[in-house]
């Protein structure tokens, strides 16, 4: 009897172990399967728009072009994903093409649709808010809130270098050569200064919102950064895109 005791409290915490481990096992598999059926859900949404939406502006095509970038890229992404991280990754991947699909929507004068859940790389990057129009080396760069012939390139709002973007409209897509090497950072970053600089290039500025931009924080300081955490859930919040309209 008295070895019967320690037999069973060994047996007791091994079963509790195994149990432990298997409820673990379940519920890191539960949080896996819900997370890649988020990510695919977007996914199918923004290859429904993609799909069905047309138009010959070139603020238009470009949108939709970046959208169709960004599928492609979360369809990749998806793929490959084998962790809740890389599925988010896909997720915020499609995303960032819808937020495309909504500006090629407002340069074709249709209903964007309703609100998407916020970028994480937009975080703190805010929109502008006014036209601006600046000289870097002998070209003439502008960016504004609306689309035009002369602002063909949306830009959803992020951090080059360090320093937040806005997102916005603009004349070029110098951001792409910014997140290089070399020469590009270089013109790059002359552009965000003339474009962002307080009191450059200055339109009319609004009041409380530095940079005639807002919702964001002062260009001049990085500030913080994306948080690294959850990009979040939920839905387009009693709307759904569908196959061609949202």
């Amino acid at each position: 009897m008295r070895y019967l005791l320690p037999l069973v409290l060994v047996a007791l915490l091994v079963g509790g172990f195994v149990w432990w481990r298997r409820e673990s096992a379940a519920r890191q598999a539960r949080s896996l399967a819900d997370v890649r059926a988020d990510a695919q859900r977007w996914y199918e949404r923004l290859g429904g728009q993609v799909l069905n939406l047309h138009g010959d502006e070139p603020a238009v095509r470009q949108a939709l072009a970046d959208a169709g970038e960004r599928y492609n890229a979360a369809g990749g992404q998806l793929e490959q994903a084998r962790t809740v991280q890389q599925y988010r990754l896909a997720r915020e991947t499609a995303l960032e093409g819808l937020v495309y699909v909504r500006a090629a929507r407002l340069a074709l004068g249709i209903d964007p649709g309703p609100e998407l859940p916020p970028l994480a790389a937009a975080q703190g990057a805010g929109e502008l808010t006014v036209s601006r129009q600046v000289q870097v080396q002998g070209q003439t760069l502008r960016a504004g809130p609306q689309p035009g012939r002369d602002t063909p390139y949306y830009y959803p709002g992020g951090r080059i270098q360090g320093r937040p973007v806005p997102a916005g409209w603009y004349s070029t897509p110098w951001w792409k050569t910014a997140l290089g090497t070399g020469a590009g950072v270089l013109g790059g970053m002359l552009i965000a200064d003339a474009l962002f600089s307080p009191g450059s290039a200055d339109p009319g500025h609004d009041a409380g919102q530095p940079g005639d931009f807002a919702g964001g924080t002062e260009t001049g300081d990085p500030g913080g950064d994306f948080g690294g955490g959850d990009f979040g859930g939920g839905d387009f919040g009693g709307g759904d895109f569908g196959g061609g309209d949202f």
